[in-house]
């Protein structure tokens, strides 16, 4: 989708549907022949949130949608808005849309439009043989503003054709998204941004590095595993800002085997390296002053006469040996080695997303995301970054107790404790055990990571945490 920003007024685009805000208590800025007023005013629309009525004046189509109280609406709400207005748009037909920006409101606002409206729009049918889009889609969007709003229209398109691409990543079906085809977009990445640079391991090499966790998981499966390292250098000084990503791309949970009725989900298991991947790249286009690495371990979990077993004992790339009680627990795994090879690269603050655990969905369902961090400070920007960003975390507690669970009978740690109590907090103190003495954050976004339940990203893969992610670089380049 075309995306731009102007200063002139929506009839003077070439939009063939406008939408108009209208808040509480407040009547229409623009009217246009008396159309929309006229709506309002016998109660065809309303001012409530997500409320559409549609008029037609000066040969366009006018779209009025109820934002609610003017001091309520935020990002959020604008995303939710952008997206009723999509809805309604397709049904219509609409192949350019100009939302004429409500006066007054500020630039996170702006974004929401855009991120709302982009988020929306997007549809994962490439693999059908005919897609079931009777109409033509949306193919431009027009902010159309008193004053000069391109800087937000812009870096909003960036982010959310991010999130859009990790979205794709993630709905692509196992056989055809492997860990090879994950590194490939690395590469791509790489390719289309001189200031990104990929490194990948297979097999032999993730083995080579001592990653004993990280391979036990891959070597039942036949696909090559892939450890992908990219770097971006958009400065060449400042902390390095180390992002780590689990990328199951199908995990059956091996021989402790997951239920046949959920089992399709599993092509999900690699969203959080779909996340870090494509928010590195979102960072790029927008050329942020930061220093970034980001380190994706990707691998299927198989059952085959290779795989490891419950019972097997393995031996992490910092020494630790951990107790494979559960072949279903495999994320930590990964991530074990993943974050201490990126701890040995330089990382000086670090940060991993995973869909790790069912036990985070039980405790905060589909409207938060799980952060446990070591390090205040660190938990703070984050939760920062998640609250300008959308992507919503809430801080669950380390504690000592926590910690003696994780601890093993014949090795180091044990990488499922017993019973079901605690356990997002369980594997987040596993997760510490390989973070030295770096600040760490872990966000567990199983509940959010597909059939997030958002207007604008309600079925299928939503891209969690790539706005988070950019939304924290842009915050630390800001000083």
């Amino acid at each position: 989708m075309r995306v731009s920003a102007t200063t002139d007024s929506p009839l003077a685009t070439t939009a063939d549907t406008v939408a108009v805000g209208v808040f509480e208590g407040e009547d229409v800025a623009h009217d246009h022949e008396g159309a929309l007023q006229a709506l309002l005013s016998s109660g065809e629309a309303r001012r409530s949130p997500k409320h559409l009525a549609l008029a037609h004046a000066g040969g366009r189509r006018f779209l009025l949608v109820g934002l609610g109280e003017r001091d309520a609406f935020d990002a959020e709400r604008a995303r939710v808005a952008a997206a009723t207005v999509v809805g309604r748009a397709r049904e219509l037909g609409t192949t350019a849309l100009c939302w004429e920006v409500p006066h007054h409101v500020g630039d996170p606002v702006v974004a929401g439009l855009v991120e709302g409206t982009l988020l929306a729009a997007y549809r994962f049918d490439g693999l059908r043989a005919a897609p079931d889009e009777p109409a033509p889609p949306i193919a431009e969007l027009v902010l159309s503003a008193h004053h000069d709003v391109s800087e937000p229209v812009e870096t909003a398109r960036v982010v959310a054709e991010a999130q859009n691409a990790a979205r794709d990543l993630a709905n692509t079906p196992a056989n055809l998204l492997t860990p090879t085809t994950l590194a490939d977009r690395a590469r791509a990445l790489a390719a289309e941004h001189p200031a990104i640079s990929v490194e990948v391991e297979g097999r032999d090499g993730i083995a080579a590095l001592g990653m004993g966790a990280f391979a036990a998981v891959a070597q039942g499966s036949d696909a090559e595993p892939q450890l992908i390292v990219a770097r971006y250098d958009g400065s060449p000084e400042g902390p390095l800002l180390g992002l780590v990503g689990k990328a199951v791309t199908f995990d059956s949970g091996g021989y402790s085997i997951k239920p046949a009725a959920s089992m399709a989900e599993m092509k999900f298991d690699m969203a959080g390296g779909a996340a870090v991947l494509e928010a590195l790249g979102a960072i790029a286009a927008l050329d942020l002053p930061v220093r970034v690495l980001a380190v994706v371990g990707a691998t299927e979990n198989l059952v085959s006469g290779r795989a490891m077993r419950p019972g097997d004992v393995v031996t992490a790339g910092n020494g630790l040996t951990i107790e494979v009680n559960n072949t279903d627990a495999e994320g930590r795994l990964v991530l074990a080695d993943c974050l201490a090879h990126a701890v040995d690269l330089g990382a000086e603050a670090l940060v991993d997303v995973a869909t790790l655990t069912g036990a985070i969905r039980v405790a905060l369902g589909r409207t938060y995301a799980g952060l446990l961090a070591d390090d205040d400070a660190w938990a703070e920007e984050l939760l920062r970054a998640a609250d300008a960003s959308g992507d919503l975390l809430w801080r669950l507690p380390l504690h000592p107790e926590y910690a003696e669970q994780v601890k093993g009978t014949v090795g180091d740690l044990n990488n499922a404790v017993e019973g079901r109590m605690g356990g997002a907090i369980t594997a987040a103190e596993l997760l510490r055990r390989f973070t030295g003495d770096v600040p760490w954050a872990h966000l567990d976004i199983v509940g959010l990571a597909w059939d997030g339940g958002k207007p604008y990203a309600a079925k299928g893969a939503t891209g969690f945490g790539v706005r988070l992610l950019v939304d924290l670089a842009r915050a630390r380049a800001a000083g």
